[in-house]
């Protein structure tokens, strides 16, 4: 969870000394814009399928900040999460480590994990791979999914998933 923060904090300290830290703050704002990059690229994926995001059915794998943890703290899932609300979209969330959303300082989900099964992932018109644990069957997800948008790099060699 201190990835995102240490770097900030690296930039501020510099500047006591007079450092300019261009490249780590650019590298910030890019990582902060994600979310909503990502939001974008469901939205031109679902849109090749003839369907508006407004009203799509999707459901986001893994909302822990990292793989096979249950820390949510600076999870992009939950910016990412807000942007589709946003947007009127009908979204769901499957993580193993994380069964249930609290609220937080930015955000009051109160939403529970929901069971994974290959029936449930065919309710989805679109699903996003935000957080790649290690106990997700890939197989199962891959051949119940119509569409998959894979942040994480999980699906790399697979032509018919859409790379984030």
């Amino acid at each position: 969870h201190c990835i995102p923060i240490d770097p900030f904090y690296l930039t501020w300290k510099a500047r006591e000394f007079g450092i300019h830290t261009r490249f780590i703050e650019l590298a910030g704002e890019i990582n902060r814009g994600m979310p909503e990059w990502v939001v974008g690229k469901a939205s031109e994926a679902l849109a090749k399928k003839g369907k508006d995001l407004p009203g799509a059915k999707m459901l986001i794998l893994g909302v822990a900040y990292k793989k096979n943890v249950d820390d949510v703290r600076e999870t992009p899932a939950f910016k990412l999460m807000e942007l589709l609300l946003e947007r009127k979209v009908q979204l769901d969330y499957h993580d193993p480590y994380v069964q249930q959303l609290h609220q937080s300082r930015d955000y009051d989900f109160q939403m529970s994990s929901v069971d994974l099964s290959a029936e449930k992932l065919m309710e989805y018109d679109l699903v996003l791979l935000m957080t790649d644990h290690d106990s997700f069957d890939y197989d199962l997800i891959l051949q119940n999914s119509k569409y998959i948008i894979d942040t994480r790099g999980r699906y790399r060699q697979d032509k018919s998933v859409l790379r984030a």
